[in-house]
């Protein structure tokens, strides 16, 4: 029993994948019982990510691991973001563990914060950290004054950060005021991270024996438990990037429009409805300018205006203009690494144009025009009374056809003309015709 035991063990060991870097899992009765959680951020920081670590500190927490160790790979994020990671890490008395991996990886701006927030902070060779201006973490232009007060919070805040772990606090500074960004070999000189790890063996190895938050780490055999970010923070990570939001504005449009002017269509309202609610979703959760959604909202009024008003072409323009105004500015407080680029933004004015010039004008015109087929096409027309109308008889002849004719009003007298008021069976109500005002185009 125990060959075959044995057996199995081998089998599971060679066949289930093992994430790279990670070290061999073993059985825990082998060892000393001892493990870590592992999760991995890689891309921007957002409110996902801030989810995903929360959830890694709080496993971390309920396995008794001996460290959460977060593998970073990161160009930056948001600043309320990465101000609320660091504050659950600074009040942390689970050790965390920051390392900057893979070689080539990068713990820019945001990442910056994280990195030296931790209890231990490491970088794999060929890594890079630094360039932490706000400039680049809030994202769009501020005047002066306004600049001026985010450097200045943004240098207090990381200041305090590196004096709460004993880092180098005037280079943290540098990096928020200057922008500098060193490699592994100069942050560890200039005491900005504690370590070099060639892989997440050997930091491990490194780390074993290191007293923090009053305990004693025991990582030299401990068993590898990865994290993965779950369906919901994959999902809504995905639909919080700029160009993701800008799609679901556009299907939120389409999907609400195309129902109004094709009512009953039931798929174009439904998907509509479900973009609208994911896009106040992550405009709740992300820094989305105001001022966007207004002119996309002027955007769509001068659009349906067109349909009515024959400016030839002048609000279709002005709607267009409002428009890729509107979408750029929608996300002009995202930090630079997040901001849409102009591909995105032109296809997407030129396909609203589109749309609302072809498709939606039509459905929208015939919502809102007269009947142009069957017997209510023809209120309002005038026809040939036959015999006397009164209240009780008579006959008016209707494109070639003789029709039963009653009168609400005075009687109509044969050979006059009257207006069709409304058709009831094989009957129809008239009323005395009485000339509209028309114009005439005659040569002088």
């Amino acid at each position: 029993m125990r060959t075959i035991a044995y057996i199995l063990f081998l089998i599971t060991v060679v066949f289930n994948p093992v994430r790279q870097g990670y070290a061999t899992v073993v059985p825990q009765d082998s060892v000393s019982g001892k493990t870590v959680t592992v999760i991995t951020i890689k891309g921007t920081i957002g409110p996902t990510t801030t989810n995903y670590i929360t959830r890694g500190l709080e496993t971390a927490i309920e396995r008794n691991a001996e460290a959460l160790i977060i593998e970073l790979d990161t160009p930056g994020g948001l600043l309320n973001s990465t101000q609320d990671i660091v504050q659950e890490m600074l009040a942390s008395e689970m050790p965390i563990v920051v390392y900057v991996t893979p070689s080539g990886g990068n713990a820019g701006s945001a990442g910056t914060f994280i990195t030296l927030a931790a209890h231990i902070a490491a970088m794999a060779p060929t890594t890079t950290i630094g360039a932490a201006s706000p400039v680049s973490m809030g994202g769009g232009q501020q005047d002066t004054v306004m600049q001026k007060k985010i450097f200045n919070y943004s240098e207090s805040f990381i200041e305090n950060i590196a004096k709460e772990r004993n880092r180098n606090a005037e280079w943290a500074k540098s990096a928020v005021s200057d922008g500098e960004a060193i490699t592994e070999t100069e942050a560890l000189e200039l005491n900005v991270i504690d370590l070099i790890a060639t892989d997440l063996n050997d930091l491990m190895e490194q780390i074993d024996g290191q007293e923090i938050e009053g305990r004693i780490l025991q990582t030299s055999n401990a068993t590898i438990e990865p994290l993965d970010e779950s369906f919901a923070e994959k999902f809504f990570s995905f639909i919080m990037r700029p160009e993701i939001m800008l799609i679901l504005t556009m299907v939120a449009i389409y999907g609400i429009v195309g129902e109004v002017t094709n009512p009953g269509a039931i798929v174009p309202g439904v998907a509509g409805v479900i973009a609208l609610i994911l896009l106040l979703y992550g405009s709740a959760a992300m820094p989305i300018n105001v001022a966007g959604f207004i002119l996309i909202g002027l955007a769509i009024v001068l659009f349906i205006t067109e349909a009515f008003t024959p400016t030839f072409g002048i609000l279709m323009t002005g709607g267009a203009v409002s428009f890729f105004l509107g979408a750029l500015m929608l996300f002009q407080d995202f930090p630079k690494e997040m901001q849409l680029d102009w591909y995105w933004l032109v296809p997407a004015t030129i396909l609203m144009v589109i749309f609302f010039g072809w498709i939606a004008t039509s459905g929208i015109k015939a919502q809102f025009t007269g009947h142009r087929t069957g017997l209510e096409s023809l209120i309002g027309k005038k026809a040939k009374v036959i015999d006397d109308v009164d209240k009780r008889s008579g006959r008016v002849m209707i494109s070639g056809e003789y029709w039963n004719a009653i009168t609400e009003g005075e009687e109509i007298k044969s050979n006059e003309w009257c207006e069709i008021v409304r058709f009831e069976g094989l009957t129809v109500t008239v009323k005395p015709y009485t000339p509209k005002e028309e114009t005439h185009h005659g040569a002088n």
